[in-house]
């Protein structure tokens, strides 16, 4: 019985481990309210309202965790669109991303990506 758990407890822990590796460190911005409607590189329409971001290379549909590394806060939102393009930017979120991270008055933060899986 206690090889079983301790197989569990260790094979908990790796999974556990394997979900929060960060795959990048930089800089969020976020789409302007203005945005709204526009239409993506997926297809899709930009919702303002909705969990959603943009990245330069993740597959489209991919759910990543964003992290604030100067609150604390987190966020898990979808890849629908492609950038940003600005030096040291890693992500681009929707409004409402951005305010449930607490960055919309400084308009950018550092973050770290994870891969949601």
């Amino acid at each position: 019985m206690k090889v079983v758990l301790s197989f569990l407890l260790l094979f908990s822990f790796a999974v556990f481990a394997q979900e929060e590796k960060v795959l990048q460190t930089g800089f969020a911005s976020y789409y302007s309210r203005k945005s709204n409607g526009a239409k993506t590189s997926s297809g899709e329409r930009l919702n303002s309202d909705s969990l959603v971001c943009a990245h330069r290379t993740l597959p489209f549909g991919t759910k990543i965790k964003v992290l604030n590394v100067k609150n604390g806060k987190s966020i898990i939102v979808k890849v629908i669109d492609r950038g940003p393009f600005g030096k040291g930017r890693v992500v681009d979120l929707s409004y409402a991303a951005a305010d449930s991270l607490d960055m919309i008055r400084s308009g950018v933060a550092q973050v770290q990506l994870i891969v949601v899986e």
